[in-house]
């Protein structure tokens, strides 16, 4: 039953970490060297994870050398050690797979089926949440790394496909409610205080705010976090796992002006972690610039895919969008989405305009490829015909399902890399350059048709006005009475220090899902309560 399912996985994760802390190990302990990678389909990696190098065979034009190995054992420490891991009782289970479980375990993982991808989730049961999407992320960007697994780079050295599942599953647990307008309410509260951004928020939860281990003090305190008295080690991944979801190399600015626009990055306060990580995988990191494991990558251009393909789908189901609306949509947002798209495309010196966005779709909805339109003579009957075409796109599965899939096979088709040899984990993933065009015309078309329209805007205004409420109910003095009681006590700790009392209270009001937002806000303002017999 479900409801035994879930409490299984619940007393799985409070085993897991008893044995955690049992084990007395501190931040840092190595993991036992557990020799090959979790790989492919072929199972472990055929050269050592233990070892710097490997003298393996290559064809296929890739050069014969002695190669740096794509997962160092550094890969596999832990800031927090799991006791069998520590002891080798565990040899029977890849680090990579307890990663995996303690990721889909997470109430913060759980917590994504409540949070809006585009539509809110109580328009429909049909729509897409940030759960289902982080879902389709994941298998595509398995569908990447296996693709991948095939080239002559990767031929004795495998991806880890698990890695990249993992990394996709939790990409976006650091979303608050209501998406990009939730974020941005939790920004402008947090502007003085280190700010908020998703991804910096998904870095933190795994790290620090998930309820899966604790650091064990060391005696000199020499520990920066555990100085600032803060023991929480989230979920206590693997330093690999960890890096798989740092999209963005930099640490946000503690003090931003109020104009200034939301940065990306990661915290100041995990900012240690992340210098940890880097080190046990690649010594020589500071020298090599942005550090974006090839995993990440991987997980990045997946989540790309998936936002540009299915966000259109759903709003073809909608029927907030039918072919015969986007062919013949306005110069002016064709002129807005090539301006957006180049925004991206600029990094690659690509270019695109509006006549070039425009035909991107009609290589997604080859309505006019039909032999009775050649002539270009339009009559009555053709006219009637090719109305009914494209309103069949929209209104029938077979035929959005069969676009979805050929949008998402073409893009996976057309990835690209750079092979670093003397880095093999920085190894860049990328779309084409056709691909990358594609993409970003989709992305941008269906955010300005829709996710930017009336429609939607109105219920994302509610959104932002809901998050900045609460957050300003928790931020005034004693507001930490209002929250949880392990909250409440952090809130406490950090009396005299309003960055730290700030952050903890943002950590609650991002956590929480658009209904439980609703809800509490309804509690603090609503002339109707909730029953007091409902807990916080």
């Amino acid at each position: 039953m479900a409801g035994g399912a879930e409490e299984t996985g619940d007393d799985a994760e409070r085993s897991d970490s008893r044995d955690d802390q049992a084990s007395g190990e501190g931040p840092g302990i190595p993991t036992p060297d557990f020799g090959a990678s979790e790989g492919g389909s072929s199972g472990r990696r055929k050269s050592s994870a233990g070892s710097g190098a490997s003298d393996a065979p290559s064809d296929g034009g890739f050069e014969t050398r002695s190669r740096v190995n794509l997962y160092p054992a550094g890969s596999w420490t832990r800031e927090v050690a799991a006791k069998d891991e520590a002891t080798g009782s565990a040899r029977w289970r890849h680090p990579t797979a307890r990663d995996y479980g303690r990721v889909l375990h997470s109430p913060s993982f759980r917590r994504l089926g409540g949070k809006t991808q585009v539509f809110p989730i109580n328009e429909s049961d049909f729509f897409r949440t940030r759960l289902t999407h982080s879902l389709e992320v994941s298998q595509i960007a398995e569908g990447i790394a296996q693709y991948l697994n095939e080239k002559p780079e990767f031929e004795f050295d495998k991806i880890n496909e698990r890695i990249c599942v993992t990394a996709s599953l939790m990409h976006d647990l650091g979303h608050p409610p209501f998406g990009h307008n939730g974020e941005r309410a939790l920004d402008d509260a947090m502007r003085g205080f280190g700010g908020f951004e998703g991804n910096a928020q998904t870095i933190r939860i795994i790290t620090r705010i998930e309820k899966k281990a604790r650091r064990v003090p060391a005696d000199d305190c020499s520990i920066e976090e555990l100085c600032d008295r803060d023991e929480r080690a989230g979920l206590a991944l693997t330093y690999r796992a960890i890096l798989s979801a740092l999209k963005y190399d930099n640490v946000i600015d503690g003090v931003r002006d109020q104009r200034d626009d939301l940065q990306k990055g990661y915290y100041k306060t995990e900012s240690h972690i992340i210098e940890r990580a880097k080190s046990a995988i690649d010594p020589d990191w500071k020298s090599r610039g942005d550090f974006k494991t090839i995993e990440c990558s991987i997980m990045d251009v997946a989540d790309d895919i998936a936002y540009s393909t299915y966000d259109l789908e759903d709003c073809l189901k909608a029927g907030f969008l039918t072919p015969a609306d986007i062919f013949a949509a306005n110069d002016s947002l064709f002129n807005e989405v090539a301006k957006k798209a180049n925004k991206a495309l600029k990094k690659r010196r690509l270019e695109i305009d509006a006549e070039e966005a425009q035909k991107v779709f009609f290589s997604v909805f080859p309505v006019f490829d039909d032999p009775r339109f050649k002539d270009k003579q339009f009559d009555e009957d053709n006219f009637v015909y090719a109305y009914r075409v494209m309103k069949n796109i929209s209104s029938d599965g077979y035929d959005r399902t069969s676009i979805s899939s050929s949008l998402v096979n073409s893009a996976i088709m057309g990835i690209e890399y750079t092979y670093n040899p003397d880095a093999p984990w920085l190894t860049e993933v990328r779309l084409s350059d056709k691909m990358l065009k594609r993409v970003e015309v989709l992305k941008h078309f269906t955010f300005q048709s829709v996710i930017h329209s009336a429609r939607v805007k109105v219920g994302e205004y509610r959104g932002y006005e809901v998050v900045s409420n609460i957050f300003k109910a928790l931020s005034h003095p004693k507001g930490e009475v209002l929250m949880p009681d392990d909250l409440r006590k952090i809130c406490r700790d950090y009396e005299h220090d309003a960055t730290a009392r700030n952050r903890a209270i943002c950590d609650f009001v991002a956590g929480m899902t658009d209904r439980y937002a609703l809800e509490f806000h309804a509690r603090l303002h609503s002339d109707d309560p909730q029953s007091i017999f409902k807990s916080v």
